[in-house]
């Protein structure tokens, strides 16, 4: 990321990922090593996915990744652009999906024109990535850009679909564990349906695994 990052020399879209693993990867772009290094001022962040908790809830992506590298670099506070957790859910997708296509400028995604330059994803071990969770009605969405998922979980979610998340010049899956050896394996294959498989950017991706996670 930091690579791609000072590659550019105009603004830079990052979209974050939620859960444990990326967690160490947020900590060390805010470490002493890249803080400095790092394009902070062009870079503006936002979120593939929020649990609708409020920002200070444990389980909130939006808190992990601020205490990790947010609040702990010179980031921009208008450069911060985090899913809304207040009101009604459908509305607060909604106020998102406005926030994107306001900064996108035009009004349908063009392949040419990626929004996101790099787009972090996980995966679940059913093959879920951001909150696209299997069988949900929002897998498929192509009009919206940001969906409310409230199926097989018990708290309700809010998602970029697939449109938004495909709108990205590079995409970086980050796995780790043995627990996620056998979806990625399942992946891997080319015969795979599940949501992360399903996953077919503008740019490229990249999978980081470590060994457990890739089966070595």
């Amino acid at each position: 990321m930091t690579d791609t990052a000072l590659r550019s020399t105009g603004p830079i879209r990052v979209a974050l990922s939620g859960g444990s693993t990326p967690r160490p990867v947020y900590s060390l772009l805010a470490s002493a090593e890249f803080r400095e290094r790092f394009p902070w001022a062009r870079t503006k962040w936002f979120w593939g996915d929020e649990r609708f908790v409020p920002h200070d809830d444990p389980e909130s992506n939006f808190r992990m990744a601020w205490e990790a590298m947010l609040s702990r670099a010179p980031v921009p506070p208008q450069n911060i652009f985090a899913v809304p957790t207040d009101g009604a859910p459908e509305d607060a997708a909604r106020r998102y999906e406005q926030t994107l296509r306001h900064l996108y400028g035009k009004p349908a995604l063009d392949p040419a024109m990626p929004f996101f330059d790099i787009m972090l994803l996980g995966i679940g071990e059913d093959g879920h990535t951001a909150s696209l969770l299997p069988g949900a009605p929002a897998l498929s969405e192509r009009a919206h850009w940001v969906a409310v998922v409230a199926h097989g979980r018990p708290e309700v979610r809010i998602t970029l679909t697939f449109p938004a998340i495909e709108s990205s010049r590079h995409v970086a899956f980050l796995l780790q564990g043995q627990s996620k050896a056998a979806i990625f394996a399942e992946i891997r294959s080319g015969r795979s349906t599940v949501p992360a498989a399903r996953i077919h950017p503008a740019g490229d991706i990249t999978w980081f695994a470590d060994r457990a996670a890739a089966g070595a």
